[in-house]
């Protein structure tokens, strides 16, 4: 393994980060008069048991590049992830897998697959175990909502037999489904998408903070399966630093957190006109280029609000690893609602507790949080209140 890839890998477990995910690495139509963008989106599958080419130093020996991705990534004791696109193939496909002649939505590059027709659950597993044995720890599953729900349990159930430990993560936008894709579809993680993140975005644009505290109430014991996000491929970027936001999505409760491509550094899609990261185009990002350099240590680094960004995530990520099984408890009922309290907290006596207050106003805020006897007693406090500063749109995190 050479210095740059030990480099790399240790920057990504300096963030506390456990499993990477490689975006687009199944080979995808490109080069073709119906693809958007440049390579192409990496969404419409041309051939579910290759690698894109344009992503090997040698493309001929593709497969093998990708074998030692993998065993490099396990090596720095990291797990692999990569897309899983169960609903469609590209709009030209002549493989083995029976599709529609029409699309979803204005996936124009894209034709739906026929799981109606004999042999195409048998296939899609085969797929599934072709990554499986080259090392691949779990699969991020595109737009499952569009396939039945019952191909999903028949699939994994069949994969763990063999592959035990390996992840399926389930890109799910229903509330109404989530538990639908976690007990019948069997899947260990789902984007909550229509819950925390939905509740964010309106909480960080005046919406109500008490959203935050209901979607936890509704997701019960569903909580420890989701997978919290503030920015992803298919979201806007947020235009500024919001640590409210990231200590909320990271800390409030023992769900997972995913972290997006340049976030840490503050990243904002300048280049583009939607907020967005292509992913349709190659482009090539400044802050990137910059992060690069610092991981590296070469010159033209990240400037100081970056290495300011990424310090403030290092700290957030790092606690929100070593909390993920601690207990939560949500203050908001018992105080004002200027800001957002909550407490983590353990069993263990060596351990301390931690009060966490996100402020998602656009004004500095001095309060007084309340701590009821039933969190004093859990989280073996003597105190009935704490007082707090928090700027705005940030968090404190006090342990207690």
């Amino acid at each position: 393994m050479s210095d740059l890839d030990k480099e790399t890998f240790t920057y990504l477990k300096s963030l506390g980060i456990s499993h990477v995910w490689f975006t687009g690495i199944i080979r995808h139509a490109s080069g073709k008069d119906y693809v958007k963008g440049d390579p192409g989106c990496p969404f419409a599958i041309s051939d579910y048991c290759d690698v894109n080419p344009y992503l090997a130093n040698d493309p001929d020996n593709r497969i093998m590049e990708f074998e030692d991705l993998v065993a490099r990534t396990h090596a720095m004791g990291l797990k692999v992830i990569i897309d899983f696109i169960p609903n469609h193939v590209c709009a030209d496909y002549d493989g083995d897998i029976p599709v529609y002649d029409w699309h979803d939505y204005d996936w124009t590059d894209t034709r739906k697959i026929n799981y109606s027709a004999p042999g195409t659950w048998d296939r899609m597993l085969q797929i599934i175990r072709f990554w499986a044995v080259k090392g691949v720890d779990g699969f991020r599953c595109d737009m499952v909502e569009l396939v039945d729900v019952n191909f999903f349990n028949w699939m994994i159930s069949r994969v763990r037999n063999e592959f035990p430990t390996i992840c399926f993560i389930a890109e799910v936008y229903g509330r109404d489904n989530y538990r639908k894709y976690l007990e019948t579809g069997c899947f260990d993680l789902l984007y909550d998408k229509s819950g925390a993140y939905d509740s964010l975005m309106s909480v960080m644009n005046g919406g109500d903070i008490r959203s935050l505290s209901w979607n936890w109430q509704w997701l019960g014991d569903m909580q420890p399966r989701m997978l919290n996000f503030l920015e992803n491929h298919d979201e806007q970027r947020l235009q500024r630093p919001d640590y409210a936001a990231l200590a909320y999505s990271a800390l409030f409760n023992s769900a997972s957190f995913m972290l997006y491509f340049g976030e840490e550094i503050d990243e904002r899609a300048v280049e583009s006109d939607n907020r967005r990261t292509s992913i349709f185009d190659i482009v090539k990002l400044p802050s990137m280029e910059r992060l690069y350099n610092h991981i590296h240590k070469k010159s033209k680094g990240l400037s100081k609000a970056e290495k300011d960004c990424l310090s403030r995530h290092k700290d957030i990520l790092n606690l929100a690893a070593e909390i993920r099984e601690w207990s939560n408890y949500d203050l908001l009922y018992c105080n004002a609602g200027d800001v957002f309290p909550f407490l983590r907290y353990t069993s263990d006596i060596r351990k301390p507790s931690y009060l966490i207050v996100s402020n998602f106003q656009d004004k500095d805020i001095d309060t007084i949080i309340s701590i009821p006897p039933d969190a004093k007693k859990k989280c073996r406090l003597r105190r009935d209140s704490i007082s707090v500063s928090v700027k705005s749109h940030d968090c404190i995190i006090l342990p207690l």
